[in-house]
């Protein structure tokens, strides 16, 4: 198995984390996504300002050293959310797992929620593996595809809740 680690994101990060979150085929699977995933300066604001807001925590994953993707955790209102986007050719070799885990060991906050494209069957499983149980739906626009799409809600309560 590959040795899975999480770092800070760096500035020489950038440019593959922008390709990787325009690959035409991940645009569609995660559904909610930037409104245009070919805008760099959009793009660029955009991880500035997760990069250097208090209350979000990003990281970069690696794999046996090679940037894979990002994982990260936000506040939402009152709730505390996580995504995680790799890149294609991590996908399906539990390394997205690996780093959720990683990165709810970092978080403490329980409740903890995760949402996911009802239809992303993989980002469900990654997320199931990691102890988040389904506890509802939403429908919502999905710039990515265009329309209204069911989204899955999930939840990682704290131990023994």
């Amino acid at each position: 198995m590959p040795e899975v680690g999480l770092r800070l994101v760096r500035d020489e990060d950038l440019d593959t984390i922008y390709d990787q979150m325009r690959d035409r085929e991940a645009v569609r699977m995660a559904a909610f996504t930037a409104e245009d995933p070919d805008d760099r300066a959009a793009f660029d604001a955009h991880l500035h300002r997760l990069r250097t807001q208090p209350d979000i925590l990003l990281r970069a994953v690696t794999v046996d050293g090679e940037l894979a993707g990002t994982v990260g955790s936000f506040r939402v209102g009152e709730d505390t959310e996580i995504t995680y986007w790799l890149g294609r050719k991590w996908w399906g070799q539990g390394i997205a797992t690996q780093a959720v885990r990683m990165l709810l060991a970092m978080v403490p906050v329980r409740p903890i929620t995760a949402r996911a494209a009802s239809d992303n069957a993989g980002s469900l499983r990654v997320l199931s593996k990691a102890g988040f149980r389904k506890i509802g739906t939403e429908v919502a626009y999905a710039t990515a595809r265009g329309r209204d799409i069911e989204e899955t809600v999930l939840r990682l309560d704290a131990p023994g809740a």
